[in-house]
């Protein structure tokens, strides 16, 4: 039977603030950036969902970045994120407030809750979004996602259920800017949480300690795909990389042929990214592989085949072959 009820009124555009150890994730600003565009063509108000404890001053954040209205529920079971609670917390917000759509980063817990979420308050879901629209006719949400291994780009609607739902990768979208003079509301939403709801405790957490530099914060990056042939074609890469204060990148062939790590992958199966600089050496130009790098504010390409796809991205393209032109580079950057 369908969640929506004609008696009922759907509205807002709600964002999960997903926070951890009192910071909030930068998908989630993003995400108040894009549910302020979607909620301004709906004349409907953008709001965010905050669980954990002591949530004053990011609540406060939430409204300077662009919520309307910031939804709390401040309790030290939520301090951590696990499963269980935190579906019945948001399941009982939703139930009480009806939103219209739900947005939610599409990290390990975005992934994790969301399909939680939408099966308790049965509605549909769609994952790893690429682009969210509202369709001017019935005023539905129009979510765009890689399907069929990122051949094609499929638009999906929810329309018989709410809240219409969707998890949206890291990096797609633009957070607003802070504005410190916003006014907002913060609503706190009381839950009495029983001990049988915490079927999981936290004991410890181990964090692992990477020298890998975030490539979704790189303003440069230097990117390899199949066509540098080998894990020595990206120490050369890495030399210009660092030259110029970037990081590298990579394909999925070039991860999958164990050329690099993958934290190192750039696409739908890795990371999106906005570098001022994207310098794609070897790579063809998979659909995947665009969708995570064609926001960059100036594209290079070097290629050895004119007719690769990632030229009708590039800013710059160069054809030839990359070990040549890279040492080139190097050369003059070096004088």
């Amino acid at each position: 039977m369908p969640k929506t009820d004609n008696n009922i009124e759907y509205k807002n555009v709600w964002v999960f603030a997903e926070q951890r150890d009192g910071k909030l994730m930068d998908v989630s600003l993003e995400l108040l950036g894009e549910g302020k565009i979607l909620a301004d063509k709906l004349n409907q108000k953008v709001c965010a969902v905050l669980l954990g404890e002591n949530l004053q001053e990011m609540s406060e954040e939430l409204i300077a970045y662009g919520a309307d209205i910031v939804y709390v529920c401040d309790d030290k079971n939520l301090k951590n994120y696990t499963t269980d609670v935190y579906t019945k917390v948001i399941t009982s917000m939703i139930n009480a407030y009806n939103p219209d759509i739900f947005l939610i980063g599409a990290t390990h817990i975005g992934r994790d809750l969301a399909p939680r979420i939408s099966a308790r308050v049965n509605t549909g879901l769609t994952a790893d979004c690429t682009n969210l629209e509202i369709d001017e006719t019935d005023k539905k949400l129009l979510q765009t996602r890689p399907a069929f291994g990122g051949n094609i780009m499929a638009t999906i609607i929810c329309p018989n259920h709410k809240p219409q739902m969707a998890t949206v990768r890291p990096g797609v979208m633009e957070k607003n800017k802070k504005n410190d003079s916003n006014i907002g509301e913060i609503i706190d939403f009381e839950i009495n949480l029983e001990l049988e709801d915490i079927k999981t405790k936290i004991l410890k957490t181990v964090k692992e300690k990477k020298n890998n530099i975030d490539i979704q914060q790189a303003e440069i990056i230097v990117a390899g795909g199949r066509g540098v042939g080998n894990k020595e074609g990206f120490d050369l890469l890495k030399k210009l990389a660092d030259k110029l204060g970037g990081v590298l990148g990579a394909s999925r062939s070039a991860v999958d042929n164990g050329w690099i790590d993958h934290s190192h992958q750039v696409g739908q199966t890795g990371k999106t990214v906005r570098p001022k600089l994207y310098i794609a050496c070897g790579i063809s130009g998979a659909i995947q592989h665009i969708a995570g790098m064609q926001d960059a504010e100036c594209v290079v390409v070097i290629n050895k085949n004119k007719n690769a796809p990632i030229f009708k991205v590039a800013d710059y393209g160069i054809v030839g072959d990359y070990k040549e032109i890279v040492n080139s580079i190097l050369k003059i950057l070096e004088k």
